[in-house]
């Protein structure tokens, strides 16, 4: 068979059969409900041996549309005669005989847990989706229903980190062409997903200081990894109190409430204790010695490893 592309003016008069729209179609959008697990479950237990499917619910199956209708629709189960608990299936279903979209049911096997679903492709059989799982005790009147619905997700959209779409659904993405940053909407707020910074010095010089070692930060990822560098006392006098590092955060990177902690050493044999100060303190992105032996002229300090915290 030569090559085809459709629909096209040479193509079938521009007529689209049902298998070559679900060779078009299949991938305009995931298979599923539209909506998300907030919503309430499309499947509920019925009124004896059936479930119920709740009404003005909406999904697609390899490009083939579904509508719930605008009133609860009951669907039928068969009785479980078998000591051991069944477990159904109940699934949309493409049934490409008559390319139709209906709800259905998967019997399952007593004792065999779950059947697997069919998800035949090509020009026919039949293609089913996930909705609910119905278990059915041996001889009872009535099923307990847990939920499962597939649903469709959302794109990725380019924007800026001032231009996100402003009405997200859950599971959105979004890629901020001046930042780099792809985000996720939680149903609460954007998070990181990936975000790259290279490999940022963040040295802050001081009189007191010289720094033999850059400290250097990254963040990736919607975390900040430090290296804080190596620094040379050139002061004469010793510390008194608190003293500042020549280090400096920049403000896109400090933690917004806590403050993180970094253990070192003194020329020699002495331990000493840093402080990163967080960005709701009069010392936001500053780093400082709180605790020290004595420092002199010369002596070197040399933090003990790096240090991580999460801004995103």
């Amino acid at each position: 068979m030569a090559e085809e592309s459709f629909p096209s003016p040479g193509h079938n008069n521009r007529q689209v059969t049902d298998d070559e729209h679900e060779l078009l179609a299949a991938r305009f959008s995931d298979d599923g409900i539209y909506g998300d697990p907030t919503d309430p479950q499309v499947i509920t237990a019925g009124t004896g041996l059936s479930v119920n499917v709740r009404p003005d619910v909406a999904g697609s199956v390899r490009g083939h549309g579904w509508y719930s209708g605008s009133t609860t629709v009951s669907v039928p189960l068969s009785a479980n005669i078998a000591s051991q608990p069944r477990i159904d299936w109940i699934v949309l279903r493409l049934t490409r005989s008559d390319w139709k979209v209906r709800v259905a049911v998967v019997g399952g096997t007593p004792g065999a847990g779950a059947p697997t679903l069919t998800q035949e492709t090509g020009t026919t059989g039949v293609y089913e989706i996930p909705l609910a799982q119905a278990r059915i005790l041996g001889g009872a009147s009535s099923v307990t229903v847990t939920r499962a619905e597939l649903y469709v997700g959302t794109r990725c959209r380019p924007c800026t980190s001032t231009t996100r779409n402003p009405n997200p659904r859950i599971g959105e993405h979004c890629i901020e062409t001046d930042t780099g940053i792809e985000r996720v909407w939680t149903g609460q707020s954007w998070k990181a997903v990936f975000d790259d910074s290279g490999e940022i010095v963040v040295n802050s010089p001081l009189s007191a200081w010289s720094t033999a070692v850059d400290s250097v930060l990254e963040k990736r990822n919607g975390s900040v990894h430090l290296r804080l560098g190596v620094w040379t006392r050139a002061a004469n006098s010793q510390p008194v109190g608190d003293t500042r590092l020549p280090v400096l955060i920049p403000e896109r990177f400090r933690h917004p409430r806590r403050g993180q902690y970094a253990l070192g050493y003194v020329s020699g044999a002495g331990v000493c204790r840093m402080e990163i100060y967080a960005a709701n303190t009069t010392r936001a992105g500053q780093v400082w010695l709180v605790q020290y032996p004595t420092i002199s002229k010369g002596d070197n300090v040399m933090p003990h490893s790096g240090v991580s915290w999460v801004v995103d």
